[in-house]
C-alpha cells in the first residue's frame, strides 16, 4: 500500500494543512505568524467573524517539533513517546522487536521514523512487532495498518467486535483480545493492559508500564488543556468521570494522554479533576435555578417543544459554564473555547444518567 493509495487523493494537501496545524500548535511564536495570516485571508473572504479566544499558557505546550513534523523523546529506560503535537503514541524499544501503542494518522509514518531515530543507534530491531489498541476510534489508530499483516495487535474483545463492523483496512482487526486484564510481556519488558469499563469509549482500556512508572489512558485526560468538546466526545460519560479517580489509583509519575503535546503529571490530573467537579456541581445548579418560564412563553404558543428545550437547555448549558471559564481561564489553555460545548455534554448526562431533571421531572 503506498502513502497516496493509504491517504488517499488530497494525501498532500492534507499533510500539508496538518503539518503546518502541528507546527502552529508547538510552538506559540508560529502561531501569532499564523493567526495573523489567517486574519487576512479571512478578511479578504469576507469572513471577519472569527471569535478571539485567550491565549494558550506557555506550560500548557509541549516540545518543539523536528522539521519532519514530530517529537520523540525518552520516557524511562526503553519507553518512549512520539507526537506531532495534536496526537501521541507510545513505544517499547526491545531486543526482541518494538511495542506500539496506538497508530494515530496524523503521525503516519513518522512513527516509524521516530522509532528508527530510536533503536539503530542502540543496535535494536526497529520493527513492530506489536501493536496496542487502546480503543478503536480511527484518530488514535488509523495509520496501524502501516506496520503490516504479520504484526501482531492486542485490543480489548468490543475493540474487536467495533472493528469488525467497520471493516478499515487501516485499522486491522486484533488478533489477540482480552475481557478484564492481559499482560504482555516482549524481549523482558512489561505492560499491563486493563479493561476498568467504558468510558471515552466502550472498549477503552489503560495501559501500564511499571518499570517506567508510565500509565497511558487515552481521551481523559488533557495535561494542561480543558478537555475535549463534549467531555471528549465521551460515549459513558459517568464512566469517563470516574475514570480521572481509576488513574490517580495507578502508581505512575508520567501521563500519556493520547492527545496535544507535553506528557502529564499526577497534577495535572487533580486539576482536571477540579475542572469537571466544579463543571458538575455548576451544571447541577443550573439544572435545579433556571427558569424555565421565557422560554415556555415564548416557544409554547407555537407548539414547539424542541424549540423550548434546545433554548432552555442552551441557557442552562450557558449559566453552568460562565463560571467555570472564569475560575479556569488561566489555568487551562482553551476554558474558553469548549467549556460551554462542556457543560452541555454534563448537564445532559446529569438528566438522563442522574436524573437531575429540573423542571422537566415529576409532574406535581
Amino acid at each position: 500500500m503506498t502513502e497516496e493509495q493509504y491517504r488517499g487523493p488530497a494525501a498532500s494537501d492534507r499533510r500539508t494543512f496538518l503539518r503546518r496545524a502541528s507546527i502552529a500548535a508547538a510552538a506559540p511564536a508560529v502561531v501569532a505568524l499564523v493567526g495573523a495570516g489567517g486574519t487576512a485571508t479571512a478578511n479578504a473572504a469576507g469572513s471577519t467573524d472569527l471569535p478571539d479566544f485567550a491565549p494558550v499558557p506557555p506550560t500548557s505546550f509541549g516540545p518543539a517539533l523536528n522539521s519532519a513534523g514530530y517529537y520523540v523523546g525518552q520516557i524511562s529506560g526503553n519507553l518512549y513517546w512520539v507526537t506531532d503535537s495534536s496526537y501521541q503514541a507510545m513505544f517499547l524499544a526491545t531486543r526482541d522487536g518494538v511495542v506500539l501503542v496506538d497508530a494515530p494518522p496524523t503521525i503516519g509514518r513518522n512513527i516509524q521514523r521516530a522509532i528508527d531515530s530510536v533503536t539503530k543507534p542502540q543496535g535494536l530491531p526497529s520493527r513492530v512487532t506489536h501493536v496496542v489498541y487502546s480503543h478503536n476510534h480511527a484518530d488514535h489508530i488509523g495509520a496501524a495498518g502501516l506496520f503490516g499483516r504479520d504484526v501482531e495487535v492486542i485490543a480489548h474483545t468490543e475493540a474487536r467486535r467495533l472493528l469488525r463492523v467497520a471493516n478499515d483496512p487501516n485499522r486491522p482487526v486484533p488478533s489477540v483480545t482480552f475481557d478484564d486484564r492481559h499482560v504482555l510481556t516482549v524481549g523482558g519488558e512489561r505492560l499491563e493492559l486493563v479493561y476498568h469499563g467504558p468510558n471515552h469509549s466502550p472498549d477503552n482500556i489503560f495501559v501500564y508500564a511499571p518499570r517506567q512508572r508510565t500509565l497511558m489512558v487515552v481521551d481523559v485526560i488533557f495535561p494542561g488543556w480543558t478537555p475535549f468538546k463534549n467531555l471528549a466526545e465521551s460515549q459513558d460519560v459517568p464512566g469517563w468521570l470516574a475514570a480521572h479517580q481509576t488513574a490517580m489509583d495507578y502508581s505512575w509519575t508520567t501521563l500519556v494522554s493520547g492527545h496535544l503535546g507535553r506528557l502529564g503529571s499526577r497534577q495535572d490530573v487533580v486539576l482536571q479533576q477540579n475542572y469537571v467537579t466544579d463543571l458538575q456541581d455548576s451544571a447541577r445548579t443550573a439544572l435545579t435555578t433556571l427558569d424555565p418560564t421565557p422560554y415556555f412563553q415564548k416557544y409554547g404558543s407555537t407548539g414547539n417543544s424542541w424549540a423550548i428545550f434546545k433554548t432552555y437547555l442552551d441557557g442552562v448549558a450557558r449559566q453552568a459554564a460562565d463560571p467555570v471559564v472564569a475560575k479556569y481561564i488561566d489555568k487551562l489553555a482553551a476554558a474558553d473555547v469548549f467549556t460551554m460545548d462542556n457543560a452541555a455534554s454534563m448537564v445532559n448526562s446529569l438528566r438522563i444518567d442522574a436524573g437531575v431533571l429540573g423542571p422537566f421531572g415529576i409532574h406535581p
